[in-house]
């Protein structure tokens, strides 16, 4: 499926077997969402979050942006997209847990690694920049151990990112106050494109292990 035309084609097919062999579930559908988990994800086009939950719609809430990245809290003029997407999953569909899912290969953390973009113009980088600026000092910390920036480096620059968005996450004052009273709980996770295994943050061990 590469173009607009073949998306076309999949929704009659959609149509015509899912929808019409899941009515009952798209009627439900349609009276409201109640989502019990929220996924911070890649916009990266090989790491769909339902296929690799193997989840239907209405079960998971779903944000995606260049490195799964969730900004620090802050409330200065601007457009907050992710910002709004977690008040909205958090306060008002009151979800039980935040999974933040880094991957292989991702393009975002590759380009905070190797300062890809810094000074770029828009059009050429810029925002890409702007926004992968986020993993600064966790970029310093991977390059402070690597004097090559090899294979192991660009998967720890990975591993950082999801540490940086769980970190994050709870400077939002809505996100830490439901963790420490336990009505929220955050995940952080690995997914390898490559061979197709999740590995799960242990953060009292600092590791991911495989799910």
């Amino acid at each position: 499926m590469t173009r607009f035309s073949d998306m076309l084609d999949g929704y009659r097919r959609f149509r015509t077997t899912d929808w019409h062999n899941e009515h009952e579930r798209w009627a439900e559908l349609a009276e409201g969402q109640s989502p019990r988990v929220m996924v911070l994800a890649c916009s990266d086009s090989r790491v769909e979050p339902a296929v690799i939950f193997d989840a239907n719609p209405g079960e998971m809430f779903v944000v995606r942006n260049v490195a799964a990245l969730a900004p620090p809290f802050e409330t200065t003029p601007g457009l907050h997209g992710v910002s709004a997407a977690l008040e909205f999953a958090v306060t008002q569909l009151e979800v039980e847990e935040v999974v933040v899912m880094g991957h292989g290969l991702c393009g975002g953390c590759a380009a905070a690694l190797t300062r890809k973009f810094d000074h770029a113009a828009p059009g050429e980088g810029h925002f890409i920049a702007e926004w992968v600026s986020q993993l600064d000092e966790a970029r310093d910390r991977v390059t402070a151990r690597h004097s090559h920036l090899d294979r192991d480096a660009f998967l720890e620059m990975e591993w950082e990112g999801v540490r940086v968005s769980l970190a994050n996450l709870r400077t939002f004052p809505w996100v830490a106050e439901r963790e420490a009273d336990g009505r929220l709980s955050l995940h952080g996770c690995h997914f390898s494109i490559a061979d197709g295994r999740l590995y799960i943050l242990d953060e009292a061990e600092e590791t991911f292990r495989p799910a």
